[in-house]
């Protein structure tokens, strides 16, 4: 029985995972230094809160553009934030009132006016594979 059961969980572990692909292609990379850190987020409860995003990743800048390949999500509803670490100090620097002196971006390229944005202003459906076309804002 042990045999069975270890030679099913090997298997279970080559099954192809039914996730749809993200993709997520970042533009207006200035500096070629640092990371780009993004944020998972799907329910609007504590959105932008620090550490309460869904999925954290990072992307070493090396170009100007910079490409983030997702397959760990199951189909739903998401929400990207991401910055760009400069300093690779891991955290989104900011001025005295708020505002990110890193470069910074959401998904649906929501860019703030007054405010920080809403969840369902960034959400998108993944449903099928995706690519998400995100200019980060300088």
């Amino acid at each position: 029985m042990k045999t069975i059961l270890l030679l099913f969980g090997m298997l279970a572990g080559l099954t192809p995972s039914n996730n749809p692909k993200l993709t997520i292609k970042i533009s207006n990379i200035e500096k070629i230094k640092g990371e780009i850190k993004v944020g998972i987020f799907n329910t609007d409860t504590h959105f932008l809160k620090e550490g309460y995003a869904l999925k954290n990743y990072s992307v070493k800048v090396e170009n100007n553009t910079a490409i983030l390949t997702i397959t760990d999500l199951p189909k739903g509803e998401y929400a990207v934030t991401m910055y760009h670490d400069q300093n690779s100090d891991n955290e989104c620097n900011k001025n005295f009132i708020g505002i990110p002196k890193e470069p910074y971006a959401f998904s649906n390229n929501i860019k703030p006016k007054m405010s920080a944005p809403k969840y369902k202003d960034c959400k998108f459906d993944l449903s099928e594979n995706k690519t998400l076309n995100i200019t980060l804002i300088n």
